[in-house]
């Protein structure tokens, strides 16, 4: 399992590392998916670019990056043709009410389960939380984004306390749910 949750994406050298060693191949080769279906409101869609821009700056090339915007579903079979899936932020309800109507959460989670690589922005973090209905339920908690302070870095114990909050500068990283989860960053 390899999923990174964050408010802003690769805002700092750390969070950028991590998700370089979590691809674990070199950027150049690795395919993305670009989800910006989040961003329905004007801010939200002033921001696709630097999200974009996370990607190209870890060395992904423009060519190997497609958008898709979540109007139709995604077997499974194709997602994993894809090393990284980034989810951008916005409208975190509408973005859960794409998923589930194309019925790609269960192409997604199939494919975090079979070790896909997952990057979620703000809204393309909470998706995984409980913080509203029919949300994905990769993790038992509430997930709060763009705060002024956060958890403490270091390993988290499971069960996971019963709210999390990142700032702009720190990640919530996945590797095992019942034992290798991790705060990293400020």
């Amino acid at each position: 399992m390899r999923v990174l949750l964050t408010s802003a994406g690769l805002e700092t050298e750390e969070i950028k590392t991590c998700f370089v060693e979590m691809a674990g191949k070199d950027m150049s080769a690795v395919k993305a998916l670009f989800i910006p279906t989040a961003a329905i409101d004007a801010d939200a869609v002033e921001v696709l670019p630097k999200c974009m821009k996370d990607l190209l700056k870890c060395g992904i090339l423009d060519q190997h990056i497609d958008v898709f915007d979540l109007h139709a579903g995604m077997e499974f079979e194709k997602l994993q043709q894809y090393d990284v899936v980034y989810l951008c932020g916005g409208s975190t309800r509408y973005l859960l009410e794409r998923i589930n109507a194309t019925k790609f959460d269960q192409s997604l989670m199939a494919y975090i389960n079979h070790n896909g690589l997952v990057l979620g922005v703000s809204a393309g973090s909470i998706i995984f939380a409980n913080n509203l209905e029919n949300n994905i339920g990769l993790i038992d908690t509430k997930l709060d984004v763009h705060c002024s302070s956060g958890e403490r870095r270091g390993k988290l114990t499971v069960p996971l306390k019963n709210h999390i909050k990142l700032t702009n500068t720190s990640a919530l990283v996945i590797r095992d749910l019942s034992d290798d989860i991790e705060i990293i960053g400020e």
